[in-house]
This record gives structure tokens, sequence and C-alpha cells, in this order.
């Protein structure tokens, strides 16, 4: 599904559903999909649901962003004149103050380990990456806090959740916002805009998530097609976010645009619930970035997978 339109009443029909998980023992990586609100059946969402709201309502957005840009200024004094945003900031900076602000005993500790079961967090990954996911859920459980095991699984899910895709936003709005080497970090913004406005540009014109998997539990028509019961349909922001029914010159950078239509952090009763958590850390990481650092001219590439766009590395001169 490509169409606006149809993405959104995919998110919000009850005849679409996450695509069921099998479990396993506790402490590994099925155990946390089958846990977790993300991947949880309708019958189940809601309560584990409410567990990852109830925790990201004990968190100030504004004390993240604050902690962020300290975080990012000291990984910045210590650089030299370069560094890698996507290693040395996007992938460390926001899981930290998020697992700080969670109570986890090490957030360091939980960030490393978080980065690696986020790498066989969907179905279908090959053996050798779930046991490594498998002890590094070991180690996440070690450092979480103390508490029911379904509420550690989705604390810990809450941290999976937000690791690629922050990283990916972080990373594709340094390489949009960031001046090129030759210009002054600090500039004007395009119209004016701030970092919050022109954040939420980049989720429409280049989303870290690109698209979403669902199935439908019933026969049901949509978009003009009819689909029987158990058919799977992959949702596709990328595309809905440049309708042009919906967005005027969709293929153009516009912070401050007009209206909401925004899919990429979803709708309905699984849209994300952290959204304003995770632009508020990437609005901490960029104030700082755009105030202190120029991007190279070195090519932007993507790391290879079919739902998610995340930069491989992004170089900026620091001053």
């Amino acid at each position: 599904m490509t169409r606006h339109a149809d993405v959104r009443a995919a998110l919000t029909h009850p005849a679409f559903e996450v695509p069921a998980v099998e479990s396993g023992p506790y402490g590994t990586l099925a155990w946390l999909r089958a846990s977790v609100s993300r991947f949880s059946t309708p019958q189940r969402h809601g309560e584990r649901r409410a567990i990852v709201v109830d925790a990201l309502g004990a968190l100030d957005p504004d004390e993240l962003r604050d902690e962020a840009a300290r975080s990012t200024v000291a990984v910045l004094d210590q650089a030299g004149g370069r560094l890698d945003v996507m290693r040395d900031v996007a992938r460390l900076v926001p899981l930290r103050v998020l697992a700080g602000r969670l109570g986890f005993a090490d957030p360091a500790a939980a960030g490393t380990a978080v980065a690696v079961v986020a790498a066989a967090y969907h179905p279908g990954v090959d053996l050798a990456l779930t046991r490594q996911a498998d002890r590094a859920v070991a180690t996440l459980l070690a450092v979480a806090p103390p508490d029911a095991p379904e509420v550690r699984a989705n604390l810990i899910g809450l941290l999976v959740q937000a690791c690629d895709a922050t990283a990916g936003l972080i990373g594709a709005a340094a390489h949009h916002l960031l001046p090129p080497h030759g210009r002054l970090p600090g500039g004007d913004p395009p119209g004016g805009a701030g970092t919050a406005e022109m954040l939420a540009e980049v989720l429409r014109l280049d989303p870290p998530v690109r698209a979403t998997r669902r199935v439908t539990a019933t026969a049901v028509r949509l978009g003009g097609r009819e689909l029987p019961a158990s058919s799977p349909v992959l949702l596709r922001f990328d595309a809905a976010n440049r309708d042009p029914q919906v967005f005027a010159e969709p293929a153009a950078f516009r912070p401050g645009r007009p209206g909401a239509g925004l899919l990429t952090f979803g709708a309905g009763e699984r849209g994300c619930p952290g959204d304003r958590h995770a632009l508020a850390l990437a609005t901490g990481v960029l104030d700082v970035l755009r105030e202190r650092c120029h991007r190279t001219r070195a090519p932007l590439c993507h790391e290879p997978h079919p739902t998610l766009r995340v930069p491989t590395n992004l170089e900026v001169s620091v001053r």
C-alpha cells in the first residue's frame, strides 16, 4: 500500500493486524518479541502498551533534549577535528540518555546490547544473529530495573524500537541540515524554521522507518482491492508521505508545511507512543551538530534493510 489514504486506513482498521511471532524461553530474543507491545496480539496489546506509555509519561521531553545536547557537546569536545555522526553520536547518545532515564543500571552497556538486539529484532534473521541477540537480551535483563518480567521486556522493547529509528532520523537530518564543507555551521535554517520543524520534514521526506507490515485477520476491501484473510500487506510510509494528493510539491524539502498528515510514527492504536521523546532526543543532538559541524562531501550510503533507512556513516568536521 502506497497511497496516503490507504496506508492510514490500514493502520487504523481492526482487520489489519501485526503478524504474529512465536515465543521462547525466558530471557531469549523470541521471549522478548512475544512479550512486547510491538508484536502483541490485539488481546494483549493494550495492557502492554500501557506499560510503555506509563514509562514514557515519567520522562520530560525537554529534559531528554537538554541531556542529549549536553552529551553531544561532550562527544564533540573529545572528537578532535572530525567524527562519524552515526558511530559517535546517533547510535550512542539517544540510547544512553533514554536508558539512563528509564532506570537501567549501566546505560552504556544497555546501549551496546540494544544495538545487537535491534539487528535481529524482526523475525527471519539467521541463527548466528539470533544467538548473539539472546546473549544481548540477557545483558539487558541484568541491568534493567527490577520489576515484573513483562514490564522489563517492554522497557527493553522501548529501547530497541528507539535504536535504529532515532539513529536513522539523526543521520538523515544531519545529511539534510548540516552545511556542506566550506560554509560556516549555525547558518540560518531554510525559511527561518527551527530544528523541530525541519525534523518533521525530514521524517516526511526521508523517514528512517520506510514501511511496516500487517496481515489481514478477515477479508477486507482497501484501495479498490479485495484482500482475503491472511493476506500479507506492506504499508509504505515513504510513499504515503510523498502522496501528491496530501502534500503539495512532495519531493521538495519544505519545513513548516501546513496541516497534519505525517505517517512515519504510525496512526491509530499502534501509533508510536514515544514520538515526542524521539523528537526531543533528536532535537537535542541536532541543535548541537548544527551549531558546531559541517558535513564532508563523502557519498551517503545506507544499511541494507527492507523497512529501515539508516545511514552507515556520516563524517563531519567539528569546530
